[in-house]
């Protein structure tokens, strides 16, 4: 039996790390396990100038020195919306201020009412894009009430997605966060200019764990998980060593109170817990050998970045690794993700 693995240190290619009081009680966790992070520009308000970006950078990388973290890379993104500047996108790609930009449909998910709601009124800038080599990432799901939200994702594809690729087929599209069978099976038939992030949580929950034995707000994200046809549809692509697949943790926090409210914000913080479910799912699938290959090779291939130097082990135990349930803020405590079995697998020392 394996009781240790090495990997080349992981990124992860799709982070929420807030601001203020949050950033500073969970951004140690992203820092001691992975080399890079894509940050999310969804705060209030959105990052939506390669000027906001810098300063945004700027205090994710003072509050990781001050944790003894200082080598940590934030990789900044911008927020697209239907005013944005494609002179200031290519100053600030240009200038190695910011990696990525993120399309939001306005209303999709957290923070995304500044979002798009006519994808051409943006074309100039995915013209600008795509000139650029600049990747594009995706939140994909339709917005719109007659849809029902198991359906938002597949229908993206069918509406959107599939027109957006054709239109502009040197762009690089970076599918996140994935929830569907349909995603799968666009992503691995589409041109090597397409790859998707994969969360942890949605390889190890489906639909059943948010509504079974009672409403579970703590298993609420967006876009939700779905059947479990679909969560193994999941794995079988994390797993496949497909270059197309890697991880983009989409860790997510909010405060336990407003997790458990009327509204129930979506959202899964998974970071403390994230390698140690990704061995056990991957150990699961007789796949230990692709686990470094999705965490630390695939996205840094796709974004045609170098592959971090250093590593890090995961050690196996004989008995259950304890992990701290919840995290706390001066803003109020955060739960961290329950996979709803034991792990055994944990970081070593």
């Amino acid at each position: 039996m394996t009781k240790r693995i090495t990997l080349r240190r992981p990124d992860d290619w799709h982070l929420h790390v807030r601001d203020g009081a949050v950033l500073e009680a969970i951004l140690p966790f992203t820092a001691q396990n992975f080399e890079r992070a894509i940050i999310m520009p969804n705060l209030t308000p959105p990052i939506v100038r390669h000027q906001d970006a810098s300063s945004y950078k700027a205090r994710i990388k003072s509050v990781a020195t001050a944790v003894g973290q200082p080598n940590f890379d934030p990789l900044m993104t911008l927020y697209l919306t239907e005013t944005s500047d494609p002179q200031n996108i290519r100053e600030g790609f240009e200038g190695g201020i910011i990696t990525a930009a993120k399309l939001y449909p306005a209303g999709a998910t957290t923070n995304s009412d500044a979002g798009v709601q006519d994808i051409e009124k943006i074309y100039p800038v995915l013209e600008t894009l795509q000139e650029l080599g600049m990747p594009l990432l995706v939140h994909g799901e339709v917005v719109d009430s007659a849809i029902d939200i198991f359906d938002r994702e597949a229908v993206f594809i069918e509406r959107t997605l599939i027109k957006l690729v054709e239109r502009f087929p040197d762009l690089p599209i970076v599918f996140e966060h994935i929830t569907s069978a349909e995603g799968v099976d666009f992503v691995a038939s589409a041109s090597k200019k397409v790859a998707a992030t994969i969360t942890p949580h949605h390889l190890v929950i489906n639909r059943n764990a948010m509504l079974v034995g009672g409403m579970r707000p703590h298993y609420y994200c967006l876009p939700v998980a779905k059947r479990e046809s679909h969560r193994a549809a999941l794995v079988n692509a994390a797993v496949s060593g497909s270059p197309k697949f890697f991880l983009g943790t989409d860790s997510a926090p909010h405060t336990i109170d407003t997790k458990e409210s009327a509204c129930g914000c979506a959202g899964i913080f998974n970071v403390p817990v994230a390698l140690s479910v990704l061995a056990h799912i991957f150990e699961a699938a007789g796949a230990l050998d692709k686990l470094e290959a999705f965490c630390s090779v695939n996205g840094a291939v796709f974004y045609g970045l170098k592959l971090n130097k250093g590593s890090l082990t995961l050690v196996k135990s004989d008995t259950p690794v304890r992990f701290n349930d919840r995290v706390r803020t001066t803003n109020g405590e955060i739960r961290v993700f329950d996979p709803m079995f034991d792990l055994y697998w944990s970081l070593e020392e």
